[in-house]
């Protein structure tokens, strides 16, 4: 599992970027990216007043957690997309790596299957933002060197 890498404010751009093609492209309403444990690292679309995409981040988060397990029970690591389908609304999450997941919130004004098709490519972009980023943030050095810890024992006593 990687860490959740700070979002830059280049990263956020890239994110909104893939974001606001992927909506172009499927005509699909609004998208949030989020990390596993449901904080939105990135929107773009129409969403409406009555939404709050931090709690929409909270419960995919949560529904997709329950999605893996039932995988893990019928023999599979994960499964990579989860889609809800209402009277009006879909939603369509898609596992972005081990760490985020795309969610897509559509309507009758497009189909899954252009979602699906687009949201494969988006995935995979998004994939490519976050793991430059990830790249750009890995400490090169350790953290504590032996000097720190020889501080450390003089300073409390060994």
């Amino acid at each position: 599992m990687n860490a959740t890498p700070i979002v830059t404010i280049e990263a956020a751009e890239r994110l909104l970027n893939t974001l606001e093609t992927f909506l172009d492209e499927s005509e699909a309403n609004f998208s949030i990216v989020i990390d596993r444990g449901g904080s939105v690292l990135s929107q773009a679309g129409r969403v409406p007043d009555t939404i709050d995409p931090t709690i929409v981040g909270a419960l995919a988060a949560g529904s997709f957690a329950a999605t893996k397990e039932l995988a893990t029970r019928v023999g599979e690591e994960e499964f990579t997309a989860l889609h809800q389908q209402g009277q009006r609304a879909q939603i369509l999450m898609s596992a972005v790596d081990s760490d985020v997941v795309l969610v897509t919130v559509f309507d009758e004004h497009t189909t899954l299957g252009l979602v699906k098709f687009y949201s494969t490519r988006t995935v995979k972009r998004l994939a490519t933002v976050l793991s430059d980023l990830r790249g750009e943030q890995a400490p090169t050095e350790p953290v504590f060197t032996m000097a720190d810890v020889d501080n450390a024992s003089n300073m409390f006593g060994k």
